[in-house]
């Protein structure tokens, strides 16, 4: 982290909307400056870098250009996700295969361009997975495939790296985003099921890119009183 206290420069994918956006928002709050990497530009005007997370090498290039842009980089925060619901069979196959290139892949392209900035500059990551990364529901072989993947490519990096960068796994459980609109009513949250605010898990973020130098928020997971996906 930056000698003045402040969070510094911190990329977050998905920041255009849903919790990536609470995110970005909290950062800057807190005295850092977000830089969203999205397929669209975030609604409220933070430095934005256009790009398709479902292709790794693209993604890799704008990390790359976003810390020669800004002289480094002091934490990543990958909170680009989507979903394709339905049955294996039901599902089209490309829109199956894009859940786990934007969620997985397009998360590990992101550290792994980020990662020698982040060596220099002592920085911290935190990948977001979700409650679904820890327990399996029908109709949902995608979403798990790549949430499942996300916390075992992040308890594998927080033990390759040890205390070169701080490495936190956040798993939230069902929030108030957009996130639900273009599923069939079938997959949506039921109108009595309580879901997080976003601008509340996003603080959860910022706590956990405060942690002090050799001190490790390893795993968080904030889910509503009532998640059903959990335990």
């Amino acid at each position: 982290m930056p000698d003045d206290n402040s969070l510094g420069t911190v990329i977050v994918t998905g920041g255009s909307s849903g919790l990536g956006a609470a995110v970005a928002a909290a950062v800057e709050a807190d005295g850092g400056t977000p830089i969203v990497l999205d397929l669209q530009p975030p609604p409220n005007g933070f430095a934005f870098r256009e790009v398709d997370l479902a292709r790794p090498r693209d993604a890799e290039a704008a990390v790359r250009a976003v810390i020669e842009e800004h002289g480094g980089v002091d934490a990543v925060v990958t909170a680009a996700g989507t979903d394709a619901c339905g049955d294996l069979l039901d599902v089209d196959p490309d829109a199956w295969d894009r859940v786990v290139a934007v969620n997985l892949l397009g998360t590990a392209a992101v550290v792994r361009a980020a990662l020698p900035a982040l060596e220099a500059s002592r920085g911290r990551i935190v990948t977001v997975a979700s409650t679904l990364g820890l327990r399996a529901l029908p109709a949902a072989t995608a979403y798990c495939a790549s949430k499942f993947g996300i916390v075992g490519f992040t308890r594998a990096l927080a033990s390759e790296l040890g205390d070169r960068v701080g490495v936190t796994l956040l798993l939230p459980g069902g929030m108030r985003t957009h996130f639900f609109d273009d599923r069939p009513d079938d997959f949506k949250p039921a109108a009595d099921q309580h879901l997080n605010d976003p601008a509340d898990v996003a603080q959860t973020v910022v706590f956990a890119l405060r942690q002090p130098d050799g001190c490790e928020l390893r795993e968080l997971l904030v889910a509503p009183a009532t998640e059903p996906s959990w335990p």
